[in-house]
């Protein structure tokens, strides 16, 4: 599916089997277009990626994910460039915890993040 900024609702009213969005970078900034939000502060678009999880978490169909790895590069030299990262890494954040599956692909090989019915690693807690 083509990832407009109604992208929680065509999730909520998906159609049985596999749906694929590539790529929630684009839905990103389609969002802040929409908002006209690229001078604004972060956390300006909340509501929409609060909407767009929730549409995620309730998904019980098969639901794949396409997204961008912002963190594992430079920092942007542009303001707009550090928001889209900013809200990016947000996104993905709060995505991987409501999702079952997490997978990183760089060079084309896969590295699961995240496996359904395996416990997340925990740090321990710090002692006084």
């Amino acid at each position: 599916m083509e990832a407009t900024t109604n992208l929680p609702q065509l999730i909520v009213d998906e159609t049985p089997g596999v749906t694929l969005v590539d790529d929630l970078g684009t839905w990103l900034t389609h969002t802040i277009d929409d908002r006209s939000a690229w001078d604004s502060p972060r956390g300006t678009i909340a509501a929409e990626i609060d909407a767009l999880v929730d549409a995620v978490a309730q998904c019980t169909g098969t639901l794949l994910l396409v997204t961008p790895e912002v963190g594992l590069s430079v920092i942007p030299h542009t303001r707009a460039g550090r928001l889209f990262q900013d809200e990016i890494g947000i996104l993905n954040s709060r995505l991987a915890e409501v999702c079952d599956d997490v997978v990183l692909v760089v060079a084309g090989l896969p590295l699961a993040l995240k496996c359904a019915g395996v416990p997340p690693f925990r740090k321990a807690e710090q002692q006084p």
